[in-house]
């Protein structure tokens, strides 16, 4: 029944010039990241303090990962139920110590992450990683590159140093090169009086972190912007302006998270503007409600024109790491939903005849071009979906979630 509907479906879309075929090819090798740390609420091994620095996770739903091992166990279970290429985004938060005895984050060192590195290789993914600047004592006044105390800032700068050569480390290690991108909750809760200072010492740090000899091609470094956050309401020192110049200016990848704009700005609309600047730029894609709450990435409007553009712009220019935690809800349901979502609408892109759609645009046939976009979304898509997913030996329809309930009792429960 299944088969039949997909042949239906490649007959449908075959009428107006599209192959399905092809399509889903495209769509499954398209990697996307998968984050880590929506697995156990953004806490980290290197810490069992509250978080801080900008970051908050609300609910307490049962069974969220404890050590290292549970946390690979449920990544295992959310990358089997999610079709197509994979990352794998770690932060720093994430060492683990095994030998040596603990280590503070101005002197990790790639023989602490070496577990994460044979988790991703006997998978074969790539990693991607992050310098953890939240959530420790030596974040003073919610500022860390940027403050003030040439003590503090000396602390950071060896971090994410530390975190340049991991990254390497990942890169050499997997054979693929790592997305290693810094965001620091640096900013005031209200009107500073001075806003030049924390961006110029911000700016000298970053200059100071990359001094630290690496490999370019191995090690992509992005630096993420933000409007703002809890804590920095009105002043961010990494805001958009900051972050896209120091990147042009410096030969790194800004970093778009689509949570982290005014509510009426939209990424989708920023990618193709970027590109023309940029060789490549990164994305974590989320879901904003309101303002940056980090939602489960769902299948919806915003993050269907962000595939679109990815898709147009040409998917290798632009990497994609997902980002969000909800400790609401079943926490592997959350990352299989945002992946699957993700894929979806970079399959559901795929799908348009971007040819034709082009060319009513350039002849002006715009009320053509509006209908046409009108009569797609009720293409047959769900089938072409479900084929994908069969050809990538995942679950299909709430197939997925009958698994994460089978893991839901017979694993996460038995945690608490």
């Amino acid at each position: 029944m299944t088969q039949g509907r997909y042949e239906s479906a490649r007959e449908i879309y075959r009428r107006i010039g599209v192959d399905t075929d092809r399509a889903i090819e495209a769509a499954a090798r398209i990697p996307v990241s998968l984050h880590c740390w929506q697995g156990d609420d953004v806490i980290g091994f290197d810490q069992r303090g509250a978080l801080s620095g900008g970051i908050q996770t609300t609910g307490n739903y049962p069974g969220k990962a404890r050590t290292p091992q549970e946390l690979m166990a449920d990544l295992d279970e959310a990358l089997s139920l999610s079709p197509g290429e994979k990352k794998l985004n770690l932060h720093a938060s994430y060492a683990i110590f095994e030998d040596g005895g603990f280590a503070d984050r101005d002197a990790l060192e790639p023989r602490h992450f070496r577990p994460w590195v044979e988790f991703a290789k006997a998978r074969g993914l790539g990693l991607d990683f992050n310098p953890t600047l939240f959530s420790h004592p030596m974040v003073r006044e919610n500022l860390t590159l940027s403050h003030p105390d040439p003590a503090v800032r000396a602390f950071w700068i060896r971090h994410c140093q530390a975190c340049l050569r991991i990254s390497q480390y990942f890169a050499e290690e997997l054979g693929r090169p790592c997305v290693m991108n810094i965001w620091i909750p640096d900013g005031y809760k209200d009107i500073p009086a001075d806003r030049l200072a924390p961006r110029q010492r911000f700016r000298d740090a970053l200059d100071e972190i990359l001094q630290t000899p690496y490999d370019r091609e191995k090690v992509l470094v992005s630096l993420e912007s933000k409007v703002f956050g809890i804590g920095m309401e009105s002043y961010t020192v990494g805001s958009a302006e900051f972050t896209v110049n120091y990147a042009a200016s410096r030969g790194i990848l800004p970093l778009m998270d689509n949570g982290h704009y005014h509510p009426t700005e939209v990424v989708s609309d920023k990618i193709s503007a970027m590109l023309l600047f940029f060789d490549k730029i990164a994305l974590h894609v989320t879901r904003g409600v309101r303002w940056d709450s980090d939602h489960v990435v769902l299948f919806e409007d915003e993050i269907k024109e962000i595939a679109k553009e990815v898709v147009r712009c040409g998917a290798g220019r632009v990497l994609a790491a997902l980002d969000f935690f909800d400790a609401s809800i079943n926490r592997i349901a959350a990352w299989a939903v945002g992946m699957r979502s993700f894929r979806k609408a970079l399959l559901y892109a795929l799908l348009a005849p971007g040819a034709t759609l082009r060319r009513l645009q350039e002849e002006g046939r715009l009320t053509e071009l509006l209908a046409l976009q009108e009569e797609l979304k009720t293409y047959p898509f769900g089938d072409v979906w479900e084929e994908l997913c069969a050809r990538c030996g995942v679950p299909g329809r709430e197939d997925w979630f009958r698994e994460i309930e089978r893991y839901e009792e017979t694993v996460l429960r038995q945690r608490d």
